[in-house]
């Protein structure tokens, strides 16, 4: 889509079933897991062509690449994370149920485990884990910000979750949200975290200027707002609405 008129620009053809994006680094690729292909897709930006294919295991759902360029793919039917480098998989994390969001905070990997309703902090550059910490009652997405935090949501809980995983990673803040929150982004630039709550057709930004996030917005959104993006050049928004197939534009609040 073009940023600034939501036009559809390029359609890229990709095999599997596909839920999740995260991009590699700024201008790509994105990597895609392909839950039915098993496995991690880089797509090349802008011309969307598959770079590569790692197969990593059943039902790949999140990926997230490190500073170092170590990609870390949860695979939530295996129980297990695949650490990948280059085009292939170096290590299997299997201390984990039903992994879900992934998120890099520097020389750290932030993991959740949607069945044991957990966040665990894994060293970057070994796969090692460092701390297992529990997580609300659902969680199922993260996203770092600018401080080195990790925020998740806790889509059954209906809360929104800060952990510090510096030093011995602990919880460091919470607020309530309730309306079943679930898409999350962050945009570096104005210190915001936006979220969807798709039980209540919601957007709700937040300043993180604090670990305590602060409410500074809510936008009603279309229908089931799965997943939100933020264009931190402008500012503006993007939010899927699933229901309808629709996706939503909203120029975020100065």
């Amino acid at each position: 889509l073009d940023a600034d008129t939501a036009a559809v620009v390029g359609r890229a053809p990709l095999p599997g079933v596909l839920r999740h994006l995260q991009l590699a680094g700024p201008g790509g690729p994105v990597l895609v897991p392909s839950e039915s292909a098993n496995g991690l897709l880089r797509v090349s930006l802008p011309g969307g062509q598959v770079s590569s294919e790692v197969m990593t295991g059943p039902m790949a759902h999140d990926a997230t690449g490190t500073a170092a360029g170590t990609v870390f793919v949860a695979n939530e039917a295996g129980g297990s994370v695949s650490v990948v480098r280059g085009d292939r998989v170096v290590r299997q994390l299997t201390d984990v149920t039903q992994p879900a969001g992934l998120a890099p905070v520097g020389d750290r990997v932030g993991l959740i485990d949607v069945r044991e309703n957990t966040l665990t902090v894994y060293d970057a550059a070994t796969g090692d884990g460092i701390r297992e910490l529990p997580a609300g009652d659902g969680p199922t997405h993260l996203v770092a910000d600018r401080h080195g935090r990790m925020i998740a949501t806790d889509t059954r809980g209906g809360h929104l979750i800060v952990f510090d995983p510096a030093g011995t990673p602990a919880e460091v803040g919470r607020v309530d949200l309730p309306g079943e929150p679930y898409g999350i982004a962050y945009d570096p630039v104005r210190d915001r975290v936006w979220v969807t709550a798709t039980g209540a057709n919601l957007l709700v930004g937040y300043d993180m200027t604090d670990p305590t996030p602060r409410e500074v917005a809510r936008i009603p959104t279309v229908r089931q707002p799965n997943t939100v993006a933020v264009d931190p050049d402008t500012g503006r928004l993007f939010v899927t609405g699933t229901a309808d197939g629709v996706v939503q534009v909203v120029d975020g609040p100065a």
